[in-house]
Parts: structure tokens; sequence; C-alpha cells
């Protein structure tokens, strides 16, 4: 049996999205740029592609959406695209449960001389929007707070904290990678300047993101030559894999509010499953959290305290189940995740932990059956401890 429960990494492309490359690699590959009739027909689905990526946050101008190289290329355009406009370092703020390409950036930009504040977050991994308006000085030009944690799957008060920021005139950005197409985003209402969204979470290809912005916010260019996105991205389009991003977004659109339903009914009972397992604590916040999203570490408190994510997942791949791990393995050493160090765990705690995700195949067996196999894990580390 093989089971995958890796979504927030990524998703198998749709049928319909294989369709889609298929027929333009063979019969709509001309460049949208060129005045032709094959250029026309590209350029075509280009803006197809945009007003299908547009539905899926609800922006009512296609001509918002300007299309990437992925979700990291979206989040440091909009880092950068906004920073390079000042001639002298101001002030950033972030959360300290970004993604890495969030997190790196501002590390860099704090190199070069600019002031960041990284925000703290409760143990369940959400920022309080009290301590966001805090950090707020006369020199913060802009935030950027992720809206759904990839690791915990914790959701950020996002309207909250994007009201604060326009109060303040501070240009606010959310990475909505893992977000996007799992919970409802509306950025008409949603105080949000910048967004950021990725193909290959939502079932289209890797290779291919989009970054939100909204009407009349200046942007500078990161990549320069043709001028192709409105001049704020140069590089012909990949238009094989917007396409396809198109296709995969209006799909999440059609499908969002059942799906997310049937995902977070799979996430009720693998939380129900393992709840009497004295080994697993569950991390990120229960009630503000994305709909396919699981995760645990192992309690301070359990025998199997040491017992590494890695090795779980090493395991559970032998299985034939496929998860993922918090930890990071930098030259052979595994370092905790800052994630969850951010959040309060201890280091051993913060070596231990795995994300289980579902998505489009996932069924209820799926589940019961992994809870199943990460029990015989654990009771055989139990045995295998004893033994020593």
């Amino acid at each position: 049996m093989q089971i995958y429960l890796d979504y927030s990494a990524t998703t198998p492309p749709h049928p319909l999205v294989l369709e889609k490359v298929q027929d333009v690699c063979t019969a709509e590959w001309g460049n949208p740029s060129s005045l032709h009739q094959w250029g026309n027909r590209a350029a075509t689905l280009l803006e197809m592609a945009r007003m299908q990526v547009a539905g899926l946050i609800g922006a009512t101008n296609p001509d918002n959406i300007l299309f990437t190289a992925g979700g990291t290329e979206a989040d440091n355009l909009a880092i950068f695209g906004m920073t390079s406009q000042f001639q002298s370092p101001q002030h950033l703020i972030i959360s300290s449960v970004e993604h890495p390409a969030i997190a790196k950036p501002a590390d860099y930009l704090e190199a070069q001389g600019w002031q960041v504040t990284r925000l703290p977050v409760d143990h369940y991994g959400r920022v309080n929007p009290v301590d966001f308006e805090k950090a707020i000085q006369p020199n913060t030009v802009l935030a950027s707070i992720i809206y759904g944690q990839s690791e915990v799957g914790t959701l950020q008060p996002i309207a909250e904290l994007g009201a604060i920021a326009r109060k303040h005139n501070v240009i606010f950005h959310t990475d909505a990678v893992q977000a996007a197409g799992r919970v409802p985003i509306n950025v008409e209402t949603l105080p949000v300047d910048l967004l950021s969204l990725s193909s290959h979470k939502i079932y289209g290809l890797q290779g291919t993101g989009a970054l939100y912005v909204r009407s009349g916010l200046e942007l500078h260019p990161q990549l320069f030559g043709g001028g192709q996105e409105n001049k704020l991205r140069s590089g012909t389009q990949g238009l094989p894999g917007i396409a396809a991003f198109g296709v995969a977004a209006e799909l999440a659109t059609e499908n969002l509010m059942a799906e997310s339903q049937r995902l977070r009914d799979l996430q009720t009972l693998c939380f129900e499953l393992l709840a009497d397992c004295h080994h697993l604590q569950p991390t990120g916040d229960r009630h503000h959290r994305l709909p396919h999203h699981i995760s645990f570490v192992i309690r301070d408190d359990s025998p199997l305290k040491g017992l590494t994510g890695k090795s779980i997942v090493r395991q559970l791949n032998l299985a034939g189940i496929g998860i993922s791990a918090g930890s990071a393995c930098h030259s052979g050493t595994l370092s905790p995740s800052s994630i969850l160090k951010a959040m309060g765990y201890s280091q051993a705690a913060a070596l231990s932990g795995i994300r289980l995700s579902c998505g489009a195949q996932t069924q209820k067996e799926d589940i019961k059956w992994t809870a199943i196999a990460l029990r015989q894990i654990l009771r055989q580390q139990t045995a295998n401890l004893l033994l020593t």
C-alpha cells in the first residue's frame, strides 16, 4: 500500500492540468509577446490564466496578478520590490515563523542595515495583533506575515493584522502559498497589498507562481529585460505552467468549500485516532488551522524523547507512507526546527516534529492505516529502548 501524506510539500498535477499542458505544448506554443497569430493565441491563453488565478483569491482585476517562477520568487519580489525603493535602510516587520523565502530576504536586508522586527508567537504559532501594532515605528515601510504556516498548520489573523498595517500606512504582504485553494481568500475585502501564490500546491505544475499586487502600489522589478508582466517581471512567460496554473486555480475555486470540509474531517479523524498516544503532542492551533494539515512532536516526558522526526519519516517511508519532518539537515548535522523553537518547544521536541498533510487522493482508510503504522513504529522504538 502506498499512501502519500505530504501535500503541503507538493501536489500531483490534476489530469485536466496535464491535458492543458499537452495542448499548450503541441498547439499553442507561441510567444505571448509576438504580434502574429501564434503570439496572439498564446497571449489569449496567458490572460485567461491570469483571470483564473485572480478568481482563486477574489481579485476583480486580473492585471493585479503577476506571474513568477514560483512562490519563493513571489515572496522575494514582494520584499525586494518594496524595499529597493528606499535609498537608506528602513524598518521591516515579519513573524518568527515565516517560510525561508521571507526569513532569508529579511536576514539579507538586516545585513544591509535594515532594522528587522521578528514578532514572537504563542505556543500555537499565532502572532498577537497587539504585538504587531506595538512593533510599528515611524520608519516601518513593510510587514510580511505568513497566512498559513507550512510546518504546524497555524493560520494567522491576517484580516486583523492587515487592518492594523493599513491604519498605520504600512504596506502589508502575506505568503498565502499554503492557504490559497484551501481556505477562502478575497483580496477585495482582505486588507492586503501583496499576496504570494504557488501552482504546485494546488495540483498545478512546479516552477510557476504568482504575486498579487494591489492596484496603485509601486513595485520595483528585480529582473530586467523585455518588460513582460507589466514591466515588473521580465522574461518570456512559461506558458505551459501558467496555463496549468489557471486550470488548477479554477478547479480549486470550484471545489474549495466541499474539499476543505472533507479535508477537515480527515484532519479531525487523524487527531482523534492518535489522541491517546502518549508519545505524541499535537502542534499548531487546532481552531485556526489549515484544513489539510496535521502535525506532532514527541512529548518531552515521553521515553522516546530524542527520537527525531527524520527517523519517523524514514520508517514510515519503509511502510509505504510519505510524510515530512520539520527539522532540517545541514552538512550532515540535524538542526532543530526554527519554527518549533520560536513556539517555545525544547531542543529535543524541535528535532522531533512531523507533518502529515492530506489532499485530493487521501481517504479515511489512508488515515486509519497511517495511525496504525505510526503507533507500531513508536511501540517498536519503545521496545528497542527497553532492550538497551
